[in-house]
């Protein structure tokens, strides 16, 4: 499905382009998706040279999950001193925070093809293999009282720039969380599957970021609030919002 994109972006911006086919869920339970995308990275790193590549001139990029994927890789080697620092990450319309499924973005396009609100959650279980009822998720249910205290700095619709909220979008009520499902959901609160939970430390030593955001995609706002973070610890982004775009228009 990528093959003649990469090629594309191989021959527009005359660089080398390394395509990681990393293994499938649910077959490949998680994490073995993010850790074949960091050997990858971690490869790469070490024999760029041989590749005929500067070591200080390596992006990495990904669309939708990929951009997930990049996102998580970018945050796992912020501390490696045994490699070439990233010079950049390029997240497109990546998938990045599961505490609040109702953001406006979400609100939104949640009928919007090709990803609907539904088919994100359905994926998004079957990735870290977990059994939960969609709309115990989209109350929030899945949220303990402590992690929302946590992550209300990060994530919330009062983060998101006012013009995004005019096309429909109404404050959601709040419920309380269930003991059991909050136990059950414990791994999508990792940060490799949702990097927008990692904690300012890690964040702060992010590469400069390119972040593209559809205005029809329920993940827009997951890249407003990245955006945001990132900008809060003084890292460089350049902002794409494609204002007819949505998920897939790449």
């Amino acid at each position: 499905a990528y093959e003649r994109t990469c090629r594309y972006f191989c021959r527009k911006t005359n660089s080398v382009v390394v395509s990681v086919g990393y293994r499938l869920a649910p077959e490949h339970p998680f994490p073995a998706q993010f850790e074949d995308c960091l050997t990858a990275a971690i490869h790469f790193l070490r024999t760029a040279q041989e590749h005929g590549v500067d070591p200080s001139r390596i992006v990495i990029c990904g669309d939708s999950s990929g951009g997930t994927l990049t996102a998580a890789v970018a945050q796992a080697l912020v501390n490696r001193r045994d490699l070439p620092k990233l010079r950049a990450q390029m997240l497109i319309y990546p998938f990045l925070q599961c505490v609040d499924l109702n953001l406006p973005s979400y609100q939104q396009n949640e009928r919007v093809p090709i990803l609907l609100k539904e088919r994100i959650l359905v994926l998004g279980l079957k990735y870290v293999n977990k059994d939960i009822c969609l709309d115990e998720i989209v109350k929030g249910c899945h949220v303990s009282e402590e992690r929302r205290l946590k992550y209300q700095k990060w994530v919330s619709p009062d983060y998101i720039p006012h013009e995004f909220k005019t096309r429909g979008y109404k404050p959601s009520p709040t419920y309380p969380p269930s003991k059991p499902i909050c136990e059950v959901a414990e791994p999508m609160f990792d940060p490799v599957f949702s990097p927008l939970l990692a904690e300012d430390s890690v964040i702060s030593q992010l590469p400069e970021t390119f972040i593209l955001t559809c205005e029809f995609d329920v993940l827009r706002d997951d890249g407003l609030l990245y955006k945001k973070r990132l900008e809060d610890h003084g890292i460089k982004v350049t902002w794409c919002h494609l204002q007819e775009g949505f998920h897939g228009t790449i």
